[in-house]
């Protein structure tokens, strides 16, 4: 899933753990270089559309334009929710 709008600097990727953590669903959010968010979620089909349906909302300070969802198989790889960072050296 791809997060476009003001979603840095608002909390999101911490917000959207936490949501995924009550929730049960597994996988990784992340900030991207050119202002979006991207994130994996892994679990009860029920729980993934919740967490999506936040996302579109996002936490209180974010400004979503658009969220881009691509539906994939189950693959069981994820063991909890993380917050995935990226460095440039």
């Amino acid at each position: 899933m791809l997060v476009r709008g003001r979603v840095q600097g608002v909390f999101f990727r911490s917000e959207t753990r936490d949501e995924a953590k009550r929730r049960g669903v597994r996988g990784w959010v992340r900030n991207l270089s050119d202002g979006r968010v991207e994130a994996v979620f892994e679990g009860e089909e029920k729980e993934v559309k919740a967490l999506v349906e936040f996302c579109k909302r996002g936490p209180p300070g974010a400004r979503i334009s658009n969220v881009d969802v691509l539906l994939e198989n189950y693959t069981g790889e994820f063991r909890d929710f993380e917050i995935r960072y990226w460095y440039r050296f």
